[in-house]
């Protein structure tokens, strides 16, 4: 079964179409385009009728592509940006008619359980016991803990993402030592204290996840953190770029996404492995009926 997912997310906007067998999926085609719904949005703010119509667009090319690959059926999912948002009913009305989809708004828990199915099913190694997932995107990060056998136990939702970090604090470029301070310290006083079941393996995905893995490896832990951050805040965006075969954009938003990570590693009280797959990968399972 070849099917496909379109994610609107609050960085970008992504397409995968990939052919479902037996709960494993292989990949035929992958896209993105920054799209950056949520830069400068505040919440409950509205979305410019502009950015609507230019994720639309972008919404009716991914389309086109998972289509021309054979994908049938194709599932459209929105996310942080997009649920917060004062227009979220003319955001969804206008990308489903111009984009020729049907758009579904995940809430937080939904978009924990997707990406814990997602990251768990594709590592490419099983894992006994208790198993966290951490999942930072553009305007959210979800944390679930959970189980292959029985799933998701225990997950929350926080309105803390790479791209409103790095709207908010890294300003220069490369980001100084000041900055990335305050960004870290916003990401841990967010996610201090918080209760949850300690897992006993745990893995990162989204964006900034899936990125990191040129700078640090398989595996996000201090050292690499710290090592990674070095990097990051050593050379302009498009040099680190250039060096590591990363779009700018994407490594401006690196060190937020970093230290989010960083601190919910702190808080599940163990290091952790970079995925091969999340949410996305989880609508996929989910629509060939492998979840």
């Amino acid at each position: 079964m070849v099917c496909g997912c379109i994610d609107i997310g609050s960085n970008t906007t992504r397409v995968l179409v990939a052919e479902a067998q037996d709960g494993r999926l292989r990949e035929l085609l992958q896209r993105r385009a920054f799209t950056r719904i949520g830069k400068g949005l505040k919440p409950g703010a509205a979305i410019p009728r502009a950015k609507i119509e230019e994720v639309a667009a972008v919404v009716a090319a991914h389309r086109e592509l998972a289509v021309q690959v054979g994908a049938d059926p194709v599932r459209t999912v929105a996310t942080a940006a997009i649920r917060g948002a004062a227009n979220r009913d003319e955001f969804v009305a206008v990308v489903s008619e111009l984009g020729g989809v049907k758009v579904v708004i995940l809430d937080g828990e939904e978009e924990a359980r997707l990406a814990f199915l997602g990251a768990t099913r594709t590592l490419g190694e099983a894992l006994d016991g208790t198993v966290g997932v951490v999942d930072v995107g553009g305007g959210s990060t979800e944390i679930a803990v959970g189980t292959l056998a029985g799933g998701v136990s225990w997950w929350a939702s926080f309105r803390l993402g790479s791209g409103h970090l790095a709207d908010e604090y890294l300003h220069s470029d490369p980001p100084s030592a000041a900055e990335l301070a305050r960004t870290g310290a916003h990401a841990a006083g967010v996610l201090e204290g918080l209760d949850l079941p300690r897992p006993g393996s745990a893995v990162a995905v989204g964006g900034s996840a899936a990125s990191l893995r040129r700078l640090v490896g398989t595996v996000l832990e201090p050292e690499t953190t710290q090592r990674a951050l070095r990097v990051l805040s050593g050379a302009p965006a498009v040099e680190v770029a250039e060096r590591f075969a990363l779009e700018p954009q994407r490594v401006r938003l690196l060190p937020a996404g970093m230290l989010i990570l960083d601190a919910a590693a702190h808080a599940l009280g163990c290091p952790l492995m970079i995925g091969n797959g999340g949410l996305r990968e989880g609508v996929l399972l989910e629509l060939a009926g492998s979840g």
